[in-house]
């Protein structure tokens, strides 16, 4: 793993430091002496991640983590401040200000590598998911991160605190539960089972527990889809620098060491569950882009293009398994009369009702597709012409028996569907073949008079 890691600091001999022990671990090592320079570097998209001094002429490091995660253009790079103050009070003062961690001067090596690699690998997650999310529209997934939904949620947060020392959990509990709903877990392998099937936004383990490796736990919950997403925060004690190095190494998203200040334990939390908030909005995104590609924006049926996606694929498991696979085509029978006489809306309210009376009649197996215009499409594996044949037919009474509401009501629509069915033939089909068959069969309906349905038998 490597990135780009801007270090900024107005001493040269801090710069130098810092740049060979993380070009040892084969970085690549941008500096900046001031914070200016540091602020035009991050906006030109030069850099993965930042260390970055406090104490500066000028602008002082609180100012330039503020500025840079004010920006939406910068708010995702990961922060680390690098200073000599040492004060409870600073680190929040640095974590109030954006700041993902706090480094102390002289930097440990060990912290500062294990720091650096885990909001690495955190950031290329995050970016993976910010190119599949944009879509091209990057501006608003940059806003993500500065938006309310993200900063300031509606929802209290849901924590689970695990942790088998009362006057450990319970000063927590105290601190948290203003504003997040707090529950706690003194048994560790409980604690796998109840955060597997709970709902929680995040959760904070302590590496102290008696007769139980705390790490394995964190370990099932990275390894487990359902939890491989959820901030972990683990309690140290100040003599684990080592368990803690290795809990940041399985993917543990931060840490706190006793005795555990309530307020840096608060500003450490809220940056893990904007974090996490901000992530999933990039996931809602990235599910959403996914279904308007294979979704039909007017009736929320399958398109056209899901459809071919799939036929081929059902067509040929049929073909193996030795299934019936039967196609309907549908159509709405002088669907351009009823845009002439009441107009385009009503003819799009028109289709939307058809799809919907075609999908209550349907099941969840089958693939029912706005195959173009007024036309529809549905798949049905494992099904023969003659089941077929009773789905088509209800469909089509459901539809010439009840009128369709349009414009609130004012209107009525009467109007009627024809179909045709083809099913599976075993020695000599294609699915080329099968579709052709159900148009020819649907046309036959529509000369025959409309309002009915046609069948081409296997």
């Amino acid at each position: 793993m490597t990135a780009r890691i801007l270090v900024v600091d107005d001493i040269p001999t801090n710069v130098k430091l810092l740049e060979a022990r993380l070009m040892a671990e084969y970085f690549q090592v941008l500096t900046a002496t001031n914070g200016e320079d540091a602020i035009s570097l991050c906006e030109s998209g030069q850099c993965d991640m930042v260390l970055l001094d406090v104490m500066m002429p000028s602008i002082d490091g609180f100012e330039v983590c503020k500025r840079l995660k004010a920006n939406p253009e910068t708010a995702h790079l990961p922060v680390v401040m690098v200073t000599a103050l040492d004060h409870p009070e600073d680190r929040v003062k640095g974590l109030e200000a954006g700041a993902d961690d706090f480094l102390t001067k002289p930097v440990n090596d060990l912290a500062l590598v294990t720091r650096v690699k885990s909001l690495v690998r955190l950031k290329m997650l995050t970016d993976d998911l910010r190119l599949r999310a944009s879509n091209g529209d990057e501006l608003a997934m940059n806003h993500y991160l500065v938006s309310d939904e993200v900063n300031s949620p509606k929802e209290r947060p849901n924590l689970i605190i695990v942790d088998d020392r009362a006057a450990s959990y319970e000063k927590m509990v105290e601190t948290l539960s203003e504003k997040n709903n707090v529950e706690v877990e003194t048994n560790a392998t409980d604690a796998l089972f109840r955060i597997v099937e709970g709902n929680y936004d995040l959760a904070i383990i302590s590496l102290s527990m008696e007769n139980f490796d705390s790490l394995r736990l964190c370990s099932h919950l990275r390894s487990l889809e359902r939890t491989r997403m959820l901030p972990l925060v683990v309690i140290a004690g100040l003599d684990q620098e080592k368990v803690v190095s290795r809990a940041m190494e399985i993917g543990v998203n931060d840490y706190i060491k006793r005795p555990i200040d309530s307020q840096e334990l608060l500003a450490r939390l809220r940056t893990q569950l904007c974090r996490k908030r901000y992530n999933d909005c990039l996931r809602a995104s990235v599910q959403q882009t996914i279904e308007m590609a294979v979704k039909d924006p007017l009736t929320d049926l399958h398109n056209r293009r899901y459809f071919e996606m799939h036929f081929t694929s059902l067509f040929e498991k049929s073909i193996s398994l030795k299934k019936p696979l039967t196609a309907i085509m549908c159509d709405i029978d002088k669907f351009k009369a009823i845009n002439d006489t009441h107009g385009h809306d009503v003819g799009d309210a028109v289709i939307v009702e058809v799809a919907n009376r075609i999908r209550k009649s349907v099941r969840n197996v089958d693939i029912a597709s706005r195959y173009g215009g007024e036309e529809f499409v549905i798949i049905m594996p494992d099904t023969d012409i003659d089941y077929a044949h009773v789905v088509a037919e209800r469909i089509r009474r459901e539809v010439a028996e009840h009128p369709i509401i349009a414009e609130g009501g004012s209107k009525q629509v009467y109007t009627t569907i024809s179909m045709g069915l083809s099913s599976l033939k075993f020695k000599s089909d294609s699915p080329k073949m099968l579709m052709k068959r159900a148009d020819e069969a649907l046309y036959a309906a529509k000369r025959a008079g409309r309002n009915q349905v046609m069948t081409v038998a296997a």
